[in-house]
């Protein structure tokens, strides 16, 4: 049969329905071009750019919106921002104390080394950095104090730790804001050492205190004893020389006695001769006549 002859009947429209694919392929990949060639850099961020023919670029992007070729490029987006970890390690001091410390570093990357930082340690650096240079630091420091100097010398320890771990987190392009200890934990048997010294101090400055008021009060009973013995002495003399003296110990008498009574509420019947208030039956003459 030969099919040479045979007429093909056109389709009617069939140039429209071509034009449409090509204008649905057109607009799908610029659809894609556009959604796929932009990217955001939040606020706290920045960002290094891959490309597939030429690697790592050097240059940082800061916050904003940028360009890039889709498929070609794929941005690496870092967080700058200070950050915590918390790193507890067991240590041996200078006397074979163990001692379990607690450690809190802020740590972020240097923004303008992130394509180093990515080339070499990639987007997980702390965890591949952090953990082996703070034990190694710790147990370093911890081994050149005695337990004892690591509780009274807390602040210089603390900034010896922070000198160390910044000159070796510089090396990998990570910087450390601080470094404070947060616990600092002893065993047993050394903790129960600290205590019971605590505990005889306390006993021995008890025992000076009371040592020290025994001899405040001796010392308190010999000065009113001399300032009674004192007093009466003057007293005697007084009496010797004059006899009005006696008179003018029982007229204030007789005056304390008269206000007590006058400030009572109660109503008081009493003899006065009994109460020294008989003023007028007294010798008021300093120099009696023989």
């Amino acid at each position: 049969m030969n099919l040479n002859n045979v007429k093909v009947p056109k389709v009617p429209g069939g140039g429209a329905v071509s034009a449409l694919l090509k204008i649905g392929i057109i607009g799908g990949l610029g659809i894609y071009g556009a959604t796929h060639s932009l990217y955001n850099v939040d606020g706290g961020h920045r960002a290094i750019m891959f490309n597939r023919l030429v690697g790592v670029k050097d240059k940082v992007y800061p916050e904003g919106t940028h360009l890039m070729v889709p498929w070609f490029e794929r941005p690496v987006i870092y967080d700058v921002r200070a950050r915590p970890y918390l790193v507890e390690s067991t240590s041996g001091s200078r006397d074979l104390q163990m001692v379990k410390i607690g450690l809190r570093v802020l740590t972020r990357p240097m923004a303008d080394q992130l394509p180093e930082i990515y080339r070499t340690l990639g987007e997980n650096y702390s965890e591949r950095v952090l953990p082996s240079i703070i034990h190694e630091t710790l147990k370093a420091v911890v081994a050149q104090y005695n337990a004892s100097q690591l509780i009274t010398q807390r602040e210089a320890v603390s900034r010896e730790i922070r000198k160390i771990l910044t000159q070796r987190a510089t090396n990998f392009n990570i910087a450390l804001d601080d470094v404070s200890i947060t616990t600092l934990t002893f065993g047993k048997e050394f903790t129960a050492a600290i205590e019971a010294k605590q505990v005889a101090a306390q006993e021995a400055e008890r025992a000076k205190f009371i040592v020290e008021k025994a001899e405040q009060d001796k010392r308190s009973a010999v000065i009113r004893a001399q300032g009674e013995a004192k007093s009466a002495q003057l007293i005697g003399q007084a009496i010797a020389n004059n006899q009005a003296f006696i008179t003018l110990r029982k007229i204030e008498a007789a005056r304390e006695i008269a206000q007590t009574i006058a400030h009572s509420a109660n109503k008081v019947y009493l003899s006065s001769d009994d109460l020294l208030l008989n003023l007028q039956e007294m010798n008021l003459d300093v120099n009696p006549k023989k």
